[in-house]
């Protein structure tokens, strides 16, 4: 959590974290800033600390609404810091960052670097900034961050967040699912009103619609995968794909709060009017071990350990795994599921790779989400819910939704 940040800070030795880029879909800065309209700005936070918030004269207004100690970036005019650089536009950015250290007490010191910035302008800056400034060591950080590592567990307001992006998530859902079930089938497809084929495309088009509508948006595209590509486990479904009965359709959507902030993560598997032995098969599979997994979350547990229960579940029932072989491409073929927080995929993860230290633990929000993949016969299927780990230690499912595999459909 947030509070933790300064513990973590401590742990790895950092120093102070910068961020910087714009306010929105940057989940450094939407951390640290709770959001908004800033289309530049940066956060300094130096360990012990709160953060403060360097921004534009014109965004002002925006800034104070984060709450935070702010800094108007007029006080660092350009015009001054161009002359003091002799004209030169990287080294008064470079005088500008490191006057903004230096009036915070920071001249020493590892200096964790988040955000958005193209990546040139920002080995440029850094560069040049490190040395100006010797004493301090910037750190790009990979994997398990600081940052990653606070916002793996989550305070009461962010579960609130994520549970109300789960509430609109499954409501789109149910009116796609109301969609498609209100039109007639003719010779084995989805027939509209207007006697259009019903396509991906149409169906894809609704979904952005009624998220839009809902205040929620999906920055990360939306799974709505039939036959083969319901195979291929991150295939997002061709537009021109025609909605056939008796196939699967894999429908992962994964949409965040409108600007950029938290994500919620769902799948379900449906087969439109009526569903194959071989599917149905599938589908009792993925289930099993879908529900066994929920009900066997406990605190404490490493996160691998539900990895190859799913493993030794699944080959129990004849399918390929990763555990088993690391490069197959059928049966069960990714990791069972990946926290959610400002970003899709967080911490903790469920793989064969991960660490001792990634444990169920108060605060987590997380995925659980198995799947068997097929594609020489041409069917998937995969389910997923997003739960939370209460402080009472007790599993959530975040937002219900029905497990029915068959779609009825008219005609």
């Amino acid at each position: 959590m947030k509070s933790d940040l300064d513990f973590l800070m401590h742990a790895n030795q950092i120093d102070a974290i910068l961020a910087t880029g714009p306010g929105d879909h940057n989940p450094p800065m939407v951390y640290l800033t709770g959001g908004g309209s800033l289309t530049n700005a940066d956060v300094l936070k130096l360990r012990g600390q709160a953060p403060v918030l360097f921004h534009s004269d014109i965004e002002r207004d925006e800034a104070a609404r984060t709450g935070l100690r702010t800094v108007n970036l007029a006080s660092y005019p350009l015009g001054e810091l161009m002359k003091a650089a002799n004209g030169d536009f990287l080294g008064s950015m470079v005088l500008r960052y490191q006057r903004m250290f230096e009036e915070a007490g920071l001249s020493r010191g590892r200096v964790a670097l988040y955000g958005r910035m193209e990546a040139g302008a920002a080995l440029a800056i850094f560069s040049g900034l490190q040395k100006a400034m010797p004493g301090l060591s910037f750190v790009s950080e990979l994997g398990s961050t600081v940052l990653m590592q606070a916002m793996a567990t989550k305070d009461e307001a962010e579960v609130a967040r994520i549970r109300r992006m789960g509430q609109i998530t499954t409501q789109v859902v149910g009116r796609v699912a109301d969609f498609l079930t209100s039109q007639r089938a003719k010779d084995g497809v989805l027939v509209q009103a207007d006697g259009q084929l019903l396509t991906i495309g149409e169906v894809k088009k609704r979904i952005n619609l009624w998220l839009a509508e809902a205040g929620a948006e999906n920055p990360e595209g939306t799974i709505f995968a039939i036959g083969y590509d319901a195979a291929v486990p991150h295939s997002s479904g061709a537009a021109s794909d025609l909605l056939r009965l008796g196939q699967t359709i894999i429908f992962d959507i994964f949409p965040c709060e409108s600007g950029g902030g938290y994500f919620y993560d769902f799948t379900r598997t449906w087969c439109l009017g009526y569903a194959p032995d071989e599917a149905l098969g599938l589908y009792e599979d993925v289930l099993h071990v879908f529900q066994t997994i929920k009900y066997e979350l406990q605190v404490g547990a490493p996160t691998r350990q539900y990895m190859q229960l799913a493993c030794q579940l699944f080959e129990e029932r004849g399918h390929l795994t990763t555990c088993s072989n690391p490069q197959t491409q059928e049966g069960f073929v990714h990791g069972l599921g990946h926290g959610v927080g400002l970003n899709i995929h967080e911490r903790p993860m469920f793989s064969q790779l991960a660490s001792e230290a990634e444990r169920l633990q108060p605060g987590l929000v997380m995925t659980v989400e198995p799947g068997l993949y097929y594609p020489k016969r041409q069917m998937g299927v995969r389910l997923e819910d997003t739960i939370w780990v209460r402080p009472d230690g007790q599993v959530e499912t975040l937002a219900e939704y029905p497990l029915d595999f068959v779609l009825p459909i008219k005609n």
